[in-house]
């Protein structure tokens, strides 16, 4: 059942009521992938209907958060396309004469039912074990009781006709499935204030669109026979039906749906921490999909290279946000020195560690190279180089025990002892003197040793290799913390 490749056209619609979530971009990022894979056409287009909550910062945040992922589109807000507009608010007429159109044709009618009676029908239905959807009381109604409605000032809604039968379509990562018309009711096309609906602005926009392929969460599969319902209307034929494909549920760390309670959702705050985009596209490619031969690390190139529906399992995949930090951290460490500078710089200015002069760069460029294997965010470099600027430091808490015994005070007396005379500032001559002072002199392991030292220097006893740090440091700002903490 699927179209041929050379004319696949995919879809990435959200209705952007905030940042974009980790659900979403796994999409986008499929689709993505499935219209590069293919040599097809990659459209961008905002669910934005609902204008009161999907605002105009959340439509620009969405396309922004695109770009950074490096998931660009072929047709779409800021690019354009034959088929625009691509913002559903801008298409509302469109909507409106396609609801007329089936009203006339018969495929759809008006309902005055208030939701007060729809309400009262629903609980009755359960009680008597019936589906609970609307039982088709506006149907056939004859011109009195259309006549009565209006004189008491009822505004409708237009509603869909649902035949008898079912609805069988093929998904290709589901395979056959079949809905029942007794548990897919009449639905609403149109509000009673005249905005459509979900199901009938995306069934016309991807007919309009000439979108093949609908690459959505499963979360969507139940409105599948909704909106082939209104391909019907439309006269699409069955042949020119878009494939359907439906994603499986990304799971928190507790086997629910991912959610703010059990693993964050947003994508913007991964990226606040410091998560490469490279990561997270590889990442949530593996959430669901397999590129084969057990491989977990993948650029965004290959992704689109390796992608095949075929290959999407179709059951529930489970974030692991661990994971995401090996492969964060792995991708950091094969970045390229001034790649690596570029993209810290802003989280260390944004820290407020450094105002972005020169001279305070080059020293962070020195300092990248200590800290490179031992970060798993972005985010971490702010802690890491802070101790580098400015006179005093503050010790963390859970650092301070660590340097107030009697032995710890006897380390760093050692120490200045040993730092005070040497003359060539640099590592090699800096751990000299310390282990000789310290290892050799006091025996003491090294743990027990350079902890003292690290802690009275950098504020923390986690920090980039000690020798290295005192060199970038420099002699007089060493001895002075040292001597500060005494």
């Amino acid at each position: 059942m699927e179209k041929n490749a050379a004319g696949v056209r995919v879809r990435f619609a959200p209705s952007p009521t905030g940042d974009l979530h980790v659900g979403n971009i796994r999409t986008a990022l499929f689709d993505w992938a499935y219209a590069k894979h293919t040599g097809g056409t990659f459209v961008f287009r905002i669910e934005d209907t609902d204008r009161e909550r999907v605002t105009d910062h959340y439509i620009e945040a969405a396309g922004e958060t695109l770009k950074w992922l490096g998931l660009d589109w072929d047709e779409g807000p800021g690019v354009g396309g034959p088929y625009g507009p691509y913002l559903q608010s801008q298409r509302l007429d469109i909507y409106q004469e396609w609801a007329d159109r089936f009203l006339a044709q018969g495929d759809a009618y008006h309902c005055y039912c208030s939701n007060e009676e729809l309400e009262a029908r629903r609980e009755k239905a359960k009680e008597s074990n019936r589906p609970p959807g609307y039982d088709g009381a506006c149907r056939n109604l004859t011109e009195d009781q259309i006549a009565s409605f209006r004189a008491q000032h009822r505004t409708p809604v237009i509603r869909m006709r649902m035949p008898d039968g079912k609805t069988t379509f093929t998904d290709l990562i589901r395979g056959e499935v079949t809905f029942e018309h007794e548990f897919v009711p009449d639905f609403v096309l149109m509000r009673a204030d005249g905005s459509p609906l979900y199901t009938l602005a995306v069934a016309v926009d991807d007919v309009l669109m000439r979108i093949t392929h609908i690459l959505r969460g499963e979360d969507l599969l139940s409105s599948t026979p909704r909106q082939i319902r209104v391909y019907q209307a439309m006269g699409v034929k069955e042949s020119d039906y878009p494939v359907f494909a439906h994603l499986p549920f990304v799971m928190g760390s507790d086997n629910a749906k991912l959610s703010k309670r059990n693993g964050e959702v947003s994508i913007a705050w991964y990226r606040e921490r410091g998560f490469l985009p490279e990561a997270i596209c590889n990442y949530l490619a593996l959430l669901g999909w397999s590129p084969g031969d057990d491989r977990e690390d993948v650029s965004l190139q290959e992704i689109a290279d390796l992608f095949d529906v075929s290959r999407v399992n179709s059951s529930p995949a489970r974030f692991d946000m661990k994971k995401l930090e090996a492969i964060n951290g792995e991708k950091i460490r094969r970045l390229a020195l001034d790649d690596f500078l570029a993209r810290s710089l802003p989280f260390v200015i944004e820290a407020g560690v450094i105002t972005g002069s020169p001279s305070e760069v080059e020293v962070v460029r020195k300092a990248l190279p200590l800290i490179q294997e031992r970060i798993v965010t972005l985010g971490e470099v702010v802690a890491m180089v802070r101790f580098l600027f400015g006179e005093g430091i503050e010790v963390e808490a859970d650092s301070l025990s660590k340097v107030s015994e009697p032995q710890a005070k006897e380390v760093l007396r050692s120490a200045m002892s040993a730092l005070t005379p040497v003359v060539k500032w640099d590592e090699q001559s800096i751990e000299g003197a310390l282990r000789e002072s310290l290892i050799d002199g006091m025996g003491l392991k090294p743990r027990l040793a350079f902890t003292p030292v690290r802690i009275a220097v950098t504020g923390s006893h986690i920090s980039p290799p000690l020798f290295e740090s005192l060199a970038l440091l420099g002699k007089e700002r060493t001895l002075a913390r040292i001597s500060a903490l005494l």
